[in-house]
């Protein structure tokens, strides 16, 4: 008879801390409900921290709001990036890949749209602080698909670039405010046009100092 097995020790699950309770609680709801309507108290009811503890690791709003957004940042891109390049892969792939990305955010059961264009829209002009990560975040979205356009060996990939974040922008909104996915079928195509028209050899040469004019487009 074969000796019994022992049970491994179970794995001692370590508490998160108060400062990472109150992130993700807030992370959670101000991309639920948005920030200005979420209040510092509910935040602390559903972390389930003091008041004061809240206050000693944030001692404004507008600083876990910071930090909510330099994490959705990370995590995003992070996501986003990696779905990207494991389409790319494919034999012929191009910039549509993108609006197959984009479909599969968009179906989440929690999609509310971008947190980064959520938030702009809640932000004073005057608030340079949030106002920066959320410029530092799109330049870094659109710093991205220039060097993916180039990698593609599209022209001028800086301009195309700058064309595709306003394709990718409008279809987070379109779904945002319709919940229509068809709107994925139209990205798609936009980015897969866009990409045919950057290929052209008669586009307007980097070198001339003049924007490229995309017919058609």
């Amino acid at each position: 008879m074969p000796a019994s097995k022992k049970k491994a020790p179970a794995k001692k699950t370590v508490p998160l801390s108060a400062r990472e309770r109150i992130v993700l609680t807030a992370s959670r709801l101000f991309y639920q409900d948005g920030v200005r309507a979420t209040g510092i108290d509910k935040i602390i009811a559903e972390s389930e921290v003091a008041k004061m503890s809240f206050y000693r690791h944030f001692p404004s709003k507008n600083d876990l709001v910071a930090e909510y957004l330099q994490r959705r940042h990370e995590s995003w891109m992070k996501w986003f990036v990696a779905a990207v390049e494991q389409r790319l892969a494919q034999p012929g792939a191009g910039l549509e890949v993108i609006a197959e990305v984009l479909r599969e955010w968009f179906e989440e059961p929690n999609f509310r749209g971008c947190a980064f264009i959520n938030t702009q829209a809640e932000t004073p002009a005057a608030e340079e602080r949030l106002n920066g990560v959320i410029r530092d975040h799109k330049a870094a979205l659109q710093t991205y698909l220039a060097e993916l356009a180039q990698r593609l060996e599209l022209e001028v990939p800086v301009q195309t670039a700058a064309h595709a974040m306003v394709v990718i922008e409008g279809s987070i909104v379109r779904v945002q405010m319709t919940g229509d996915l068809t709107v994925c079928d139209s990205c798609s195509h936009l980015l897969r046009k866009l990409g045919r028209t950057a290929r052209r050899s008669d586009t307007a040469s980097a070198d001339s100092g003049l924007s490229p004019y995309f017919p058609g487009f």
